[in-house]
């Protein structure tokens, strides 16, 4: 097992929407470094093909269908994980349905509603709950914990006709600004990952190039799209104590395209 600067052995991580895409990314460099998971999604058939490869790497994955909609699913879930585990420390709060809509003027407001049911308030109940239990065990002698969230370039520059998408992710960045600053006297810390364009299955997994991938890398200061890979170091670096006194950052991995604009 791992024993290096992002050693994780003996930590516990729940990742939402951790069986696929991003999610899963994550999920593999916290289990290369020896880190055990919790994979909460509602694809069940997924949930166990990525608790079969993540056990490959000789760590304990437990994996459960949950709607982070549901703030009484996400509270019975952390009871399972304390029950199972004994302790929570990485919260990375991944999941987020793909925004359909193309223009504000024609998004539905059910829609809209349902789109922040999951990415918005889904990830404050999983970001808080997880909270309370690292609070819990700081109070009784061990502090520390991270709280990760998913973002997006869109937390910074506008992304025309997809309001729920950007609104979410800013809101969310808020949040953990919030939580940074809160939480900082028991040692846990809160950041944002924000991703750049990633070849993940929202945009196509296939070794080609299509247009629109064409499109976007002229934006890149690194001629490439980002892959699940490129986001393991992230989350192993965050989740460890490596990354102890640092909080309230937004971190984004998106190939240079930030200072391309």
């Amino acid at each position: 097992m791992a024993k290096g600067l992002f050693d994780l052995s003996g930590k516990v991580a729940v990742i939402t929407g951790g069986n696929s895409g991003l999610g899963l990314g994550f999920a593999r460099g916290i289990a290369k470094q020896g880190g055990n998971l919790v994979i909460w999604a509602r694809n069940e058939e997924k949930n166990a093909a990525a608790k079969a490869e993540l056990e490959a790497f000789g760590v304990h994955v437990s994996t459960r269908k949950v709607d982070v909609a549901s703030e009484s699913e996400i509270v019975a879930a952390y009871a399972e994980v304390i029950k199972e585990f004994g302790r929570v420390d990485t919260v990375i709060a991944n999941a987020g349905p793909p925004p359909a809509s193309q223009s504000s003027l024609t998004l539905a407001t059910e829609d809209y509603h349902k789109f922040l049911d999951v990415a918005l308030h889904g990830a404050f109940y999983t970001l808080r709950e997880g909270a309370r239990c690292m609070v819990k065990r700081a109070e009784a002698g061990e502090p520390g914990g991270s709280l990760i969230a998913c973002g997006s370039l869109s937390i910074f520059k506008g992304l025309a006709g997809k309001p729920h998408y950007a609104g979410s992710k800013a809101a969310v960045a808020a949040i953990i600004r919030g939580m940074a600053a809160e939480f900082g006297k028991h040692g846990i810390r809160a950041n944002v990952v924000a991703p750049g364009y990633i070849k993940t299955g929202m945009t196509g997994t296939a070794d080609e190039l299509s247009p629109l991938d064409k499109y976007m890398l002229a934006k890149n200061a690194i001629p490439r799209p980002g892959y699940m890979a490129d986001f393991e170091g992230v989350a192993a670096f965050l989740a460890s104590d490596s990354s102890s006194f640092i909080t309230g950052e937004t971190i984004t991995v998106d190939g240079g395209a930030m200072v391309m604009m």
